[in-house]
């Protein structure tokens, strides 16, 4: 058959037309995937909704339970220093009972004053203000003897049940089998607020001052803590900084690529992923039992955070040392500078935004660390006094941030629960200005090529 016959036969056949599709006319497998594709934006945007809520659920957590923390209820009361009276209570064996014989008589003059009144005895009255209110009075006139003889304003606090009951914290109801305060007492608080003369005002105390015992929770702050917690930081900061950026360069620049470097490299990231209470661990062995550092103290906590932070600031200084280009490298070796030329001079310059970046990581990270401290005794201390100086507050026997709150927590009584979320707000405004921080200063150096 030829190739004429061929085609006078196709022309002969039935021609079946075919009906074609446009190509702006979606099929079916077209549509499937379009739809596929609508339904995974659709996961994504709900996922995000879902991580807000859980966000903002936790933000509103933390506001509601601890903003109240940065308020206390204190009353203004004038007392006077009489003289004999204040030489009376120094010779005494129990001193505070005569200082605060002295503010009970002062507050109930401030309520007949206010014509507010009560038939309780000074001793039941006192009930009211903080057990340390006396404490406060004393070393006032301890630190002030040109002051007898004349009347001075004190600004006292009022006992933890007050404050509580003023803020919504506790209820007559709560009260009934209460030993330290009873409905009465909450009547001359109502007429107290009516008068004027109990407020709530900011408590400076609770960002500055120290721990107290149990039985004064209205006297806690979290300022010695703070202290303790820079004093690490510091510690951190000057052994993990060098120390991991000089690691870093050489195994990234100059160590040879052989098995040892990969068993070195592959231990540092495995470093990174151990839990941090094992690090306490070390700490506790290694720098308290060998080395004899004296415990509780924020030098053995910040060689403990160092070791902890050291695996991070590798990790991210040799990343940040990777992303620097090659060519910088060679264009440096043409020119006739060193490798050590071309490192410091070129490649670290350049790679210092990431390297600050992860070091404030790191920091901010260890900053938060509660586990380790649990082991090296920073918990079971009561950061009640300021160190003497810089070699006491390294040396001497302090609390930590994230300790002081764990602290604050397992107490029993719920000023000390208000005052945990207080401090969680002020390590949180911390970590989030030192990550701000970071941003800022990536910002600032970083170079574009």
């Amino acid at each position: 058959m030829t190739d004429a016959t061929l085609s006078s036969a196709a022309s002969a056949a039935p021609v079946t037309e075919r009906k074609s599709k446009s190509l702006l006319e979606a099929d079916s497998h077209t549509r499937r995937r379009n739809a596929a594709e609508t339904r995974f934006r659709f996961y994504g945007i709900g996922a995000v909704l879902i991580g807000l809520f859980f966000l903002v659920a936790l933000l509103w957590a933390i506001l509601s339970n601890g903003l109240s923390a940065f308020t206390q209820t204190s009353i203004p009361i004038d007392l006077p220093l009489d003289k004999a009276a204040i030489e009376s209570a120094e010779k005494s064996i129990v001193k505070t009972s005569k200082y605060n014989a002295m503010i009970g008589a002062a507050l109930e003059k401030k309520l007949a004053d206010a014509h507010i009144e009560t038939s309780m005895s000074e001793k039941d009255l006192m009930k009211i203000l903080s057990s340390g209110a006396a404490s406060t009075v004393r070393d006032f006139v301890l630190a002030n003897p040109d002051k007898y003889g004349t009347t001075v304003p004190f600004q006292l606090l009022a006992s933890s049940r007050v404050d509580g009951y003023l803020k919504g914290r506790v209820t007559r109801a709560a009260l009934a089998n209460d030993k330290n305060l009873d409905a009465a007492h909450l009547d001359i608080v109502d007429a107290m607020m009516k008068a004027g003369i109990i407020a709530k005002t900011f408590n400076w105390n609770f960002v500055f001052g120290a721990d107290a015992s149990d039985s004064r929770p209205e006297q806690a702050g979290i300022g010695v803590s703070m202290l303790g917690s820079l004093y690490m930081m510091l510690v951190v900061l000057v052994l993990s900084l060098p120390i991991g950026v000089a690691a870093s360069i050489y195994l990234e620049e100059f160590a040879p690529k052989n098995r040892w470097t990969d068993i070195i490299e592959v231990n540092i990231a495995n470093l990174a992923a151990v839990p941090s209470i094992v690090f306490g661990i070390l700490g506790l062995a290694a720098f308290i039992q060998f080395a004899h550092l004296p415990q509780s103290a924020p030098i053995v906590g910040g060689l403990v955070l160092t070791l902890m932070t050291l695996p991070t600031i590798i990790i991210s200084t040799r990343a940040a040392l990777k992303a620097v280009p090659p060519s910088i490298r060679s264009a440096a070796l043409g020119i006739g500078a060193s490798k050590m030329q071309s490192v410091f001079h070129h490649v670290l310059p350049l790679a210092m935004p990431g390297i600050l970046t992860g070091t404030i990581i790191g920091l901010a990270q260890a900053l938060g660390e509660t586990a380790p401290l649990l082991l090296i005794g920073m918990v079971g201390f009561i950061a009640s006094n300021y160190p003497d100086g810089v070699a006491d507050g390294f040396f001497s026997p302090n609390s930590a941030m994230p300790a002081q709150i764990y602290e604050w927590a397992k107490r029993a009584d719920p000023a000390f629960y208000e005052r945990a979320w207080g401090g969680i707000i002020i390590l949180l405004v911390v970590l989030m200005s030192m990550n701000i921080l970071a941003i800022l200063l990536r910002r600032k150096f970083e170079r574009r090529w």
